[in-house]
């Protein structure tokens, strides 16, 4: 195994975390032969460098925590990134913690709306909020549960 090649994957990886599959695609962009793919790959994940359990759950948790995402978004761009579908869902059935407290995705959903300073006081602002959830992954039933929540509280 080229020493060079390896070198650019670690440092590829380094810059950003990637799945087998991203990873595949990295080299395979870069005229790697198949072979060399396939022995590069077989080397960063038995070192630890390469990790799509890690990647899923790190990658949920930042999302959830970070960027409001819901449970939906989470899942598609993860099977999109090329996580497999059971493990996305071991990921996502992890609990979200902000703060030392459980948190559920309404309560996320909540957060979200508070944050963007969601207008809930007429119909075009509860369709606007709305939006927004479905857009950030959250499913309806959890949307407009959210959105009765801070509206009250508003």
């Amino acid at each position: 195994m080229a020493d060079e090649l390896l070198a650019k994957a670690l440092a590829a990886i380094s810059r950003k975390d990637r799945t087998e599959r991203e990873m595949r695609q990295w080299l395979a962009d870069r005229e790697v032969e198949p072979e060399e793919i396939e022995r590069v790959v077989a080397f960063l994940i038995e070192n630890l460098a390469l990790d799509d359990r890690r990647f899923a759950f790190v990658y949920t948790s930042d999302k959830r925590e970070l960027s409001g995402w819901g449970r939906d978004r989470i899942r598609e761009t993860l099977l999109r990134r090329g996580i497999d579908r059971s493990l996305a869902e071991e990921a996502l059935s992890q609990p979200a913690v902000v703060g030392g407290e459980e948190e559920t995705e309404v309560d996320r959903a909540v957060r979200v709306l508070n944050e963007k300073g969601a207008d809930l006081s007429d119909d075009r602002g509860r369709q606007r909020a709305l939006g927004l959830l479905a857009r950030r992954g959250y499913d309806a039933e959890e949307a407009y549960a959210a959105i009765r929540i801070a509206g009250r509280a508003a």
